[in-house]
């Protein structure tokens, strides 16, 4: 059976090399994916930056700490914590201590990321002056770079400033330094300080401090802004590139098993010969097993060689996207080529076990007599799992929807969730491919000509055929259509909740990310003819369960602007009886009922318990918790909503609005200018993620499909000669070959957004369940780019190769004789 296996290989290579090309490509896509996440597993430790310098740094409490009978609980404070003023008392006998103050600046012509410092701190990175002098008065700064020279007045949401020096950038930030006098003055609380002392002194000054830390060394750099972005940008890495890893498996392996089982069940009327000549089913089986093999080993071998060579291209293009760190790169690592090999060789196995099953048990005439109509293309097994699979998906959808609506809205359920939907409907695909066919080809069936009921016929016969060239197109069109119509919908149905909630005729904002001062605050509740809410953001910890540490989002603000100025999605209680002992949680609190109290830990890691007095509907996950703002220490006011009120005039108020903020910088929306401002977009982590899934999945896609369209087409060329033969011209012929292939790319286009539907269709209940009215978004344009270009590879990989095999002589490919 070797020597047969072997002699076969060379004389149906068209066969054999689509199942190559397809095995070797996703393989070596399996092999970049591995050897990416292998390679963002771990995250090399980060220098000290803005503290490179400095001798020793101690840094106020940052994070809570709560006990539980499993361990200690840890989460960040949203609100730092200043070093106790008795331990900066004792640091100052020990040597000079320097208080570090950041905070947000936007200038006029600048970066859009300057970050203000005190000029002591200067130092400590160390900055040096490439020109011009210190800042000696509150109005002169010196900055970083060359956005600006000395001499040179710059208007700054802090006030008009003039540049007296600048400094070389270090590459970690774009600095502006003011004095240490207007650097307090603009951001009063320091968390964090320098001591110019031995650090075993420090630590005994500060012993006794909950939470405070000093810092030596490498510790620096934990007093350097995000200092676990690497780590951060990393675990994003892992989840885009997982997500990516996991559809490309999938994909992958439904081609590749779908392209052997096609290339097998090709060559039923050759078993039938191999029958007939004596063979027993064994060794059919056996031959099937042997040329999978050969092919597979030789594939697979391919493309580890070839995601070698693409992986590196890949941490490259993540680089320069600026979703991994500059110094990203491909590792040393073996075990993703192993996992590579192995499945693209037990997928291909896989692929052909039921089909050489299925030959080895036809009988010796049975191929023979047979028709190019298929016939039982639908096994007891394939139904089986199908309806299996289906059933999964529907059932697992309800108890979703039942129990935990809100984990649909989840990304790893909404990437995941297509696949089972994607496999029950191919493998349930011959079943729908006939009766949908000639849906599709009614109308075209009774134009003038026989060229359409030709297209209906050929593509209903051929059954195996038909299925096997729809599945690459259902695949890229379903998972288009469920990946991003889910985030898109997500999108809609926030920007629904924000539109729905907002009561406010105007809201304002600040020019930059430290909020409103208190003298823009007092300017805001003088402007007549309005109720002005002020709002800012904190966090709230809850421990549920006794062992889980939840963080929620918290906004602040006084209860009667709030109630006046919002339309909270209140389920029960009232957003009036809001006050400094209390509460407005959510439904997806373990706790919620009101007149309940809780014991919450605030920003700054206060320790309180509080009672329920409203609670509201969960809806897309963002509607946070509402406290006083005594219960959020240090938040600053980050958004003021206003309402008229008497009968005000629309225009007036803008303008005083304006005026109000017109010295420290703001914005001033209308209700509808704030909805589309703050309309939810897809993260770039997210969005280029869900790109490289697609981008995948339509290239292996396209190729498997140009693949499949070859191997079908060549097994076509007698079907072709005969209707040479009846009398059509070439071109006739190619055409008919052309609208075969649009007629297949249409059925898998029509089953891709079925499933597609479906998916969208499930999360939209979940939404309804949460109390969110908003409608389900069908990303037409991707899903109509996917089935073009599926339907311009479809039609070239089938006419380029009906057109070169028609050079020859109609009765040379009908095997007639002169």
């Amino acid at each position: 059976m070797l020597s047969v296996a072997l002699r076969t290989l060379r004389t149906r290579w068209i066969t054999f090399v689509g199942s190559f090309v397809a095995l070797s490509l996703g393989v070596a896509l399996i092999a970049v994916m591995g050897l990416v996440l292998a390679s963002s597993l771990d995250a090399p430790d980060r220098r000290p930056e803005r503290f490179a310098a400095a001798p020793v740094v101690v840094k106020g409490a940052d994070t809570l700490r709560v006990r539980t009978p499993v361990g200690d609980r840890v989460a960040q404070l949203d609100r730092p914590r200043a070093v106790p003023a008795g331990a900066v008392a004792k640091l100052k006998e020990l040597g000079t201590v320097v208080e570090d103050r950041s905070f947000a600046v936007r200038a006029r012509g600048g970066p859009g990321d300057l970050v203000g410092h005190p000029w002591s701190t200067a130092a400590f990175a160390p900055y040096e002056l490439d020109a011009g002098h210190a800042p000696r008065a509150a109005d002169e700064v010196v900055v970083s770079g060359a956005w600006a020279k000395p001499g040179e007045r710059v208007r700054t949401d802090r006030g008009t400033v003039r540049v007296v020096g600048t400094v070389a950038g270090r590459g970690f930030e774009n600095a502006v330094f003011y004095t240490d006098g207007r650097a307090a003055e603009l951001s009063p609380i320091s968390v964090q300080l320098v001591v110019d002392a031995d650090a075993a002194a420090v630590r005994g000054a500060v012993r006794g401090s909950a939470g405070v830390r000093v810092l030596t060394g490498d510790a620096r750099r934990y007093a350097d802004p995000d200092p676990d972005r690497d780590s951060k940008a990393l675990t994003a890495m892992n989840a885009m590139f997982g997500t990516a890893g996991g559809v490309t498996a999938f994909v992958s392996v439904f081609v590749v098993a779908s392209t052997f089982a096609f290339a097998v069940a090709q060559r039923r009327r050759e078993f039938g010969l191999l029958r007939s000549a004596g063979a027993t089913p064994g060794q059919i089986r056996r031959l099937v097993v042997a040329e999978a093999l050969m092919v597979s080993v030789l594939a697979s071998a391919a493309g580890c060689v070839l995601g070698a060579y693409g992986a590196p291209r890949l941490a490259e293009w993540v680089v320069d996207g600026g979703l991994a760190p500059g110094w990203f790169g491909i590792g040393d690592h073996t075990w993703p080529y192993h996992m590579a090999f192995w499945t693209g060789l037990c997928v291909a196995l896989c692929g052909v076990v039921a089909a050489s099953w299925r030959a080895g048990r036809t009988g010796p005439t049975q191929a023979l007599r047979e028709a190019s109509v298929d016939t039982g293309t639908m096994t007891w097994g394939r139904r089986l799992l199908g309806l299996v699979l289906l059933l999964t998906a529907v059932v697992t959808l309800g108890l979703a929807l039942a129990t935990g609506p809100g984990d649909l809205l989840h990304r790893k359920t909404y990437v995941s969730r297509p696949m089972l939907l994607i496999s029950a409907v191919a493998l349930l695909a011959p079943a729908v491919v006939r009766p949908l066919t000639r849906l599709l080809a009614w109308l075209p069936a009774r134009l003038p000509g026989a060229g359409g009921m030709l297209v209906r016929e050929n593509a209903a016969a051929g059954v195996r055929r038909t299925a096997a060239i729809a599945a690459p197109v259902l695949v890229t069109v379903a998972l288009a259509g469920s990946l991003l119509g889910a985030t898109a919908t997500l999108n809609e149905a926030r920007a629904a909740e924000t539109r729905e909630q907002t009561a406010a005729d105007f809201v304002v904002t600040p020019a930059s990310g430290a909020g409103f001062d208190t003298a823009t605050l007092r300017r805001l509740h003088k402007v007549r003819g309005t109720e002005v809410s002020a709002i800012s953001s904190s966090a709230v910890h809850v421990l549920e369960d006794g062992v889980s540490l939840v963080r929620s989002q918290a906004r602040a603000a006084d209860p009667g602007p709030l109630a006046a100025t919002t339309r909270l999605p209140i389920a029960a209680g009232r957003v009036s009886d809001l006050d400094d002992d209390s509460i407005i949680v959510n439904r997806e609190w373990q706790r919620h009922t009101v007149g309940q109290r809780v014991q919450v830990w605030l920003g700054d890691g206060t320790r309180k318990t509080l009672r329920i007095v409203a609670v509201m509907t969960t809806g897309t996950g963002g509607n946070g918790v509402y406290v006083t703002p005594r219960n959020a220490p240090g938040a600053t006011v980050d958004r003021v909503d206003v309402a008229l009120t008497g009968g005000a005039d629309a225009d007036a108020v803008a303008a005083g609005l304006r005026a109000a903020v017109h010295t420290s910088g703001g914005q001033v929306l209308t209700k509808d200018q704030w909805v589309r401002a703050s309309h939810p977009e897809t993260d770039g982590t997210t969005r280029t993620g869900f790109l490289l899934v697609l981008g995948i999945a339509l290239l292996y896609t396209g190729i498997s499909l140009a693949n499949t369209m070859v191997m079908a087409t060549s097994d076509r060329v007698r079907d072709l000669a005969v209707l040479r033969l009846a009398g059509a011209t070439t071109w006739q012929v190619l055409r008919l070959v052309g609208a075969e292939a649009l007629m297949v790319v249409a059925v898998g286009g029509v089953l891709g957004l079925l499933v597609a539907v479906l998916n969208l269709a499930g999360m939209w209940g979940a939404l309804g369940l949460l109390s969110v009215r908003t409608t389900i978004v069908v990303p037409w344009t991707a899903i109509g780019a996917a089935v073009g270009a599926c339907a311009v590879l479809a039609v070239v990989s089938s006419v380029a190769p009906a057109s070169f095999a028609l050079r020859r002589r109609a009765v040379e490919l009908a095997g007639v004789r002169d």
